[in-house]
């Protein structure tokens, strides 16, 4: 089946409902533009074999999927669906595919399942196309069928006419069609924009089809409405929460434990191993990993981040990017950004900041402590309100702290520095020099205590 087929996707339209500047399809969904979401649904038929029609921020979106942009077909003026198609079809012709099947950019809801389900009509039929019945047809076109339920045309909503097309009947077109190159082709160049709109309609393929005695199919979906697009701002929140739930069911079923579901969020691409188990309020996206055995607890925010088996992330955290090991704990209130490491037994307590730093095994880093562009050794104990002052205004510098030190309470690592194995630094310090293996600095002003005199009243 899908040897014969190529998909297309058309999404070269702004989406003036939207309110925004970003191409409709850019416009994210769990942290991921919907259009991402038909990519996935497609890629298990297709492959390779996926068309986009870009037009309105051609650049943006080429900017978000680069390594798709060699199959972009640019639609320079957006004059409507068939004009889309027009522009695309020779690209499509080359693949040398005797099918096509044509779905819009904006249905993120749609599944591989049912894509193929259409893609089985390759070779009973010229134009096929799914229908649904929702609850509200809103602006999505009306299929119109003979006494005898044989389709006539498919008619946008705002060129309906009772007198003409007869009583609704609620069955309208869900956007994705399968159309026989070779038939279809003879019927591109007849597209006419006589409409309301003033656009070139794929849809009026339908009727034009039938005119020429082509066999029509519509594959009827019942109310399935993951087949709809999404038009506007409350449409996409409708089904980001779709997708949020059937994310956290899925995973729910496969074993993992989550709990007070309603509020845990998971984009589509992060992994949740079965044994793993989320509390409530927690936000994880991009490609994150969470391994079996690993805890994460509320009120905290993960993208790109992975962890390993025995992990607990604490309360009110931040991970972006980082790698948390094995027997880890993070937090409360950590903040662990791009390029932070965390070896088996690491701990990182509330208010530490990491960036570019790795801690090694069993090192810990308890409180109030700012850890840039550093290497701390296994063992090492960095105490509360130490810095590492890694930027100087123009250049970054690493830190090294070796295995087994002691870095004292509110100490300054003016880097570049490297503190040696085994090494104590005290308490206040400013180390601007190297200290050595198993070797003691202290970096203080010296005190000086002033005898104070009372004033009399």
């Amino acid at each position: 089946m899908a040897d014969t087929v190529t998909a297309l996707i058309l999404a070269a339209g702004k989406g003036t409902r939207m309110h925004s500047n970003r191409p409709k399809v850019l416009q994210t969904l769990l942290g991921e533009p919907m259009l991402e979401y038909v990519y996935r649904a497609l890629e298990p038929a297709f492959g390779e074999r996926i068309f986009t029609v870009v037009g309105f921020g051609a650049e943006q979106v080429e900017s978000a999927f680069p390594e798709r942009a060699s199959n972009f077909v640019l639609q320079k003026e957006q004059l409507g669906t068939g004009h889309a198609l027009q522009e695309a079809w020779e690209s499509v012709q080359k693949t040398g595919a005797g099918y096509c099947l044509v779905i819009n950019g904006d249905t993120p809801l749609a599944t591989t399942e049912a894509v193929e389900r259409l893609a089985a009509q390759a070779g009973r039929a010229d134009v096929a196309f799914m229908t649904i019945t929702p609850q509200d047809p809103a602006s999505f076109g009306r299929v119109v069928r003979d006494d005898s339920g044989r389709i006539l045309a498919i008619v946008e909503a705002k060129d309906y006419d009772h007198a003409t097309h007869g009583p609704v009947t609620g069955e309208v077109n869900a956007g994705v069609y399968l159309l026989r190159m070779d038939s279809v082709g003879q019927l591109l160049d007849g597209l006419r924009a006589e409409n309301n709109s003033g656009e070139y309609y794929i849809t009026d393929l339908v009727a034009m089809a039938v005119e020429q005695g082509m066999t029509v199919e519509g594959v009827t979906c019942g109310a399935d409405v993951n087949l709809m697009g999404i038009n506007s701002p409350r449409e996409l929140i409708d089904a980001e929460k779709t997708l949020r739930r059937r994310i956290v069911d899925g995973l729910i079923d496969e074993g993992v434990m989550i709990h007070n579901p309603d509020t845990v969020i998971i984009g589509p691409r992060v992994t949740v191993e079965p044994g793993a188990e989320l509390f409530g309020h927690v936000e994880i996206y991009g490609e994150s990993v969470v391994r079996a055995g690993s805890v994460l607890n509320s009120y905290t925010w993960i993208t790109d981040s992975s962890f390993a088996p025995g992990c607990v992330v604490r309360q009110f955290c931040h991970v972006e990017q980082a790698e948390v090991g094995p027997d880890c704990v993070v937090g409360p209130y950590a903040r662990l950004r791009p390029g932070a490491v965390l070896r088996k037994g690491a701990k990182v307590g509330n208010f530490v900041e990491m960036k570019k730093a790795e801690l090694g095994e069993g090192a810990k880093a308890s409180h109030l402590t700012y850890l840039g562009d550093a290497v701390v050794g296994a063992g090492s104990n960095i105490g509360a309100g130490t810095i590492t002052c890694n930027y100087d205004g123009k250049n970054k510098f690493i830190t090294t702290i070796g295995e087994g030190a002691f870095i004292g309470s509110n100490t300054a690592l003016v880097a570049p520095v490297t503190v040696g194995r085994d090494a104590l630094v005290g308490a206040g310090s400013t180390i601007t020099k190297d200290v050595p293996d198993e070797g003691t600095a202290i970096g203080r002003a010296k005190q000086l205590n002033l005898k104070r005199r009372m004033k009399k009243s």
